[in-house]
C-alpha cells in the first residue's frame, strides 16, 4: 500500500473553512444584488437619510413601521412608477430639475414637497464657562428659499410664535398639535392657495396645495372645501401636489411629538388614496443621485424565475461537492511513478501494455524467431543458414540428444499459428524446455 501524505488540518478543520468561504461568498452576492453602494447616512442635511434634527430619517422609519413601502430616489427611473412622490429640497436646489421631477412623477402618483427653512450659517465654537473646549458645531438659521421664477403666486413668511410662554399650535387634517420649540414659523399665503394644515393662532398656512384646475377630492374634503369641485383643468391622470411650508412639522425635530407623526400619517394617506401604500423619498435634489441602470441587476434575476430553478441546482452541485471532499477517506495518496525501476519492472510494464493493447497473438511469431536465434548460435550453426535450414539443423541435433522429444520446428510452427492465450502459453513453455533439452 502507498504511504498517506499527512494534511495540514483535519476533516473538521477543512470543513469550517470551507463553510466559512460559502458564507463569505454568498455575502459578497448579495452586498452586491442589493447596490451596497447606496449613500450613506449622514447626520446632517434635509434629506430622507439625515439624522440631524432638520433630516427626515424619522419620518421614514415611521412610515416604514406603519405598512407603507418607503424606496429612495436616486434616479429618473422611478419617477415613472406609482406611489407618492415625497421632495425635500434643499436651499440651493436646481428648480428645472425639480419641477421636471414633479411634472414627470404627477402623471404616475402625488407628489409631497417639504420647503427647506434651515440653513448653515457658519461655524460657532462652544465655550462653557468662558472656557475654550475644543469642539464646534454648525449653526442652522431659519431662512426662507429665494426661488424666483417658481410659483411666483405664493409669498412666504417668517414670523415667531405668538409668545414666549406658548409654543405654538397647528390645526388640520383633522388633528391638531404642537409645534416645536422654534424661533420662526414658516408659512405662506398666495391667490389659488387652499389650507389644509394653519397655525390656530393666526390661520396661516402651514401647509396646503393648489388649485390648478385639478379635480382632488380627498384633498377637498380634508380642507373642508365642498364647492368648486368640478373643475378637471388639470387633464386626465393628473395627481395632485401638496406643499409643506413649515418642515418641523415633518422632520425629526417635529417627530419628537406622537402628533407630528399622527399628521404625516394622515397627510400621506389622504394623497394616496386607494393606491398602494409605496412612497418614494428623494435624495437626488441632497446630491445622493445615481446613474440609472441599464437594466437589472444580474445577481437579482438569478434568484427570480425562470433562473431560479438553475440557481438552485448550482447550489445543490456545490452541496454536493463539499459532501464529497468532507467525506474522503483520509489525506490524499502519494503518487506512484508512472515507470517502476528495474527490469522486471520494465518487462512487467510492456506486457500490460500489450495485454491492454489485445495484441497477444503477435508475440508467438517473435518469439520463436528469438528462441531459434539463440540456439543456432548455440549449436554454433553457419550464419549464412535461412530459417528454414537453421530449424532443420536444429531438429536433427534434438534427434540426437532427445529422440523422444517433438521436432523444434513443428513447436516453433504451432507457437506461431496460436492465437488464445492458453495456445500461446502453452507453446511458449514447450519451446523453452526443448531449448533448455538442447543448451545442456
Amino acid at each position: 500500500m502507498s504511504a498517506r501524505n499527512a494534511g495540514p488540518f483535519g476533516a473538521r478543520g477543512g470543513a469550517v473553512i470551507a463553510l466559512v468561504g460559502m458564507v463569505l461568498f454568498l455575502v459578497t452576492l448579495w452586498t452586491a444584488g442589493q447596490s451596497m453602494d447606496q449613500p450613506p447616512t449622514t447626520t446632517a442635511g434635509a434629506s430622507a437619510r439625515g439624522r440631524g434634527f432638520d433630516g427626515y430619517a424619522a419620518m421614514a422609519s415611521y412610515l416604514e413601521k406603519r405598512a407603507f413601502k418607503v424606496d429612495a430616489l436616486q434616479n429618473d427611473a422611478m419617477l415613472n412608477e406609482p406611489g407618492l412622490l415625497v421632495l425635500t429640497p434643499p436651499h440651493q436646489t436646481d428648480l428645472a430639475q425639480m419641477e421636471r421631477m414633479i411634472s414627470t412623477h404627477r402623471r404616475h402618483g402625488p407628489v409631497l414637497l417639504i420647503m427647506p427653512k434651515w440653513k448653515p450659517s457658519g461655524v460657532i465654537q462652544r465655550v462653557p464657562n468662558g472656557k475654550y473646549q475644543g469642539t464646534s458645531v454648525e449653526q442652522l438659521d431659519p431662512t426662507m428659499p429665494r426661488w424666483a421664477g417658481w410659483h411666483d403666486e405664493l409669498a412666504l413668511d417668517l414670523y415667531p410664535l405668538a409668545s414666549e410662554t406658548s409654543t405654538g399650535r397647528w390645526n388640520g387634517l383633522s388633528a391638531s398639535g404642537t409645534l416645536p420649540e422654534i424661533e420662526a414659523v414658516q408659512s405662506a399665503q398666495g391667490k389659488g392657495l387652499v389650507a389644509l394644515v394653519t397655525d390656530s393662532e393666526s390661520d396661516r398656512v402651514l401647509a396646503g396645495y393648489l388649485e390648478d384646475g385639478g379635480d382632488y377630492p380627498a384633498l377637498r374634503d380634508a380642507a373642508g372645501v365642498y364647492d368648486g369641485g368640478t373643475s378637471t383643468g388639470g387633464g386626465p391622470g393628473l395627481y395632485p401636489m401638496v406643499l409643506v411650508f413649515e418642515p418641523d412639522l415633518l422632520n425629526n425635530y417635529g417627530f419628537a411629538r406622537a402628533d407630528s407623526s399622527q399628521l404625516a400619517e394622515k397627510l400621506v394617506r389622504t394623497l394616496l388614496g386607494r393606491q398602494d401604500k409605496r412612497i418614494i423619498m428623494d435624495l437626488m435634489l441632497n446630491g445622493y443621485a445615481q446613474q440609472q441602470r441599464q437594466g437589472p441587476s444580474l445577481i437579482k434575476q438569478a434568484f427570480k424565475p425562470p433562473f431560479l430553478a438553475a440557481t438552485i441546482c448550482l447550489i445543490l452541485a456545490a452541496m454536493v461537492l463539499f459532501w464529497r471532499a468532507l467525506h474522503r477517506f483520509g489525506p490524499p495518496l502519494l503518487a506512484k511513478r508512472a515507470i517502476a525501476f528495474g527490469k522486471r519492472a520494465l518487462v512487467a510494464n510492456a506486457a500490460g501494455l500489450i495485454q491492454r493493447a489485445r495484441r497477444l497473438h503477435l508475440l508467438g511469431g517473435p518469439y520463436a524467431d528469438a528462441a531459434r536465434e539463440r540456439l543456432a548460435r548455440t549449436l554454433a550453426l553457419p550464419a549464412r543458414l535461412d530459417p528454414a535450414a537453421a530449424e532443420q539443423a536444429i531438429d536433427r541435433a534434438l534427434l540426437v540428444r532427445s529422440p523422444q522429444a517433438e521436432p523444434f520446428s513443428l513447436v516453433a510452427a504451432r507457437l506461431r499459428s496460436a492465437r488464445r492465450p492458453a495456445d500461446l502459453v502453452a507453446a511458449a513453455r514447450q519451446l523453452h524446455a526443448l531449448e533448455r533439452t538442447l543448451m545442456r
